[in-house]
């Protein structure tokens, strides 16, 4: 999504007319969830992607009409059915919602564009609401900043007072939630923040495996640890940064917000009660420990005769990720790291197979099929 907007801006900053789609909400199963975005230039070239296949080619010839025509704004919906599934085999049986912004006036996009830039590189995180679809003026918008401004509006204070709330609950983890009024308008409010940010505290075997899988998923990563050998560029060159500092201090000089994750697993119990002792005075959305749940006990004892509040440690992943059964270093960071996705975007963490009564409707329609045949 980063680079779609780099490109609007581009785009705009050279003068160069463009639309941008995104996916505003889905239903069932489908190729891709709300946020994903294509932008379509004036040539008809594209960055991004809505999912593919012919939905996708439907949505890009949309944007090209709305570019040969100088069109508005459009809110479209695709059933992934049958006639789809003739088209290009793309049967997910789901619904997808887009909302197709043509980006014609510089000065009405970039000031947008430029702060989720700044938000992706680091400065504070922001939430942009969007008319998508209804009576209200599709497109307008409002940004929302951390320190309370805002810039735009949605037309009404009642409905900007409403997007902001959600504005709060997206910004600082870089989601996005679709939200209907009771007249029928429908906002997109999307969360704008740095990238997600891994946390290891401990250079050891598992943590070195979560760090490799980590940075194959687009996270940032920080390693911290009190051994120099343990945490260093040789060890993890593409670290976001090594530091090596006792436990209680060892977060001091890592940039943590609502966007990051840390996975504490030290070499014994006593660091990595200290360890957790510094996690938890951050802000980070995500803590986990590596280890027992006598160990966690025992950490957690401590901590509340320290006056850490129940809810702060009830909130800790102990032990730490999702049960598949992991035994090796590497398995153990699937199980992490998937805990840590689980986490982001809100997901259960159960199997996604296809439940019986998917199946038997199946098997039950091909049997009748055949019978009447």
């Amino acid at each position: 999504m980063r680079e779609v907007i780099q490109e609007a801006v581009k785009q705009l900053n050279e003068g160069q007319e463009c639309v941008l789609a995104t996916v505003v909400r889905t239903k069932g199963s489908t190729p891709q969830k709300p946020g994903a975005k294509l932008l379509v230039r004036k040539d008809g070239s594209g960055v991004g992607t809505l999912g593919g296949g012919c939905v996708e080619g439907d949505i890009w010839f949309a944007a090209k009409e709305i570019l040969r025509h100088h069109g508005g704004p459009e809110f479209r919906d695709y059933l992934l059915n049958e006639d789809i599934a003739a088209r290009d085999g793309l049967v997910c049986g789901g619904t997808m919602y887009f909302f197709l912004e043509p980006l014609w006036e510089a000065e009405n996009y970039l000031p947008y564009g430029r702060q989720i830039l700044d938000s992706y590189e680091g400065s504070n995180p922001i939430a942009v609401a969007t008319v998508v679809n209804g009576p209200a003026e599709l497109g307008a918008k409002v940004l929302f900043r951390e320190d309370g401004s805002r810039e735009g509006t949605l037309g009404t204070a009642q409905l900007d007072d409403l997007a902001l709330e959600t504005a709060n609950r997206v910004s600082g983890l870089g989601t996005n939630e679709f939200v209907r009024t009771a007249d029928g308008t429908e906002l997109f409010i999307e969360g704008y923040t740095s990238p997600p940010t891994l946390v290891l505290v401990g250079g050891g075997h598992v943590n070195k495996a979560c760090y490799q899988l980590a940075l194959t998923l687009g996270y940032r990563v920080y390693v911290a640890d009190d051994r120099p050998e343990f945490s260093n560029p040789e060890r993890f060159p593409d670290a976001a940064g090594t530091v090596v500092a006792d436990y209680l201090r060892c977060l001091e000089d890592i940039p943590v917000n609502a966007n990051t994750f840390v996975v504490v697993g030290t070499r014994g119990h006593r660091y990595d009660d200290y360890a957790l002792e510094a996690a938890i005075r951050t802000p980070a959305s995500y803590i986990g420990l590596l280890g027992s749940k006598r160990k966690t006990m025992l950490i957690y004892q401590r901590l509340a005769a320290m006056g850490v509040p129940p809810d702060r440690l009830k909130a800790v992943r102990s032990p730490v990720g999702l049960d598949i059964g992991a035994l090796t270093p590497e398995e153990l960071a699937v199980s992490i790291l998937g805990e840590i996705i689980m986490h982001r975007h809100g997901g259960s963490g159960g199997p996604l197979k296809m439940n019986e009564r998917y199946f038997d409707r199946a098997i039950n329609k091909a049997l009748a099929s055949v019978a009447a045949d």
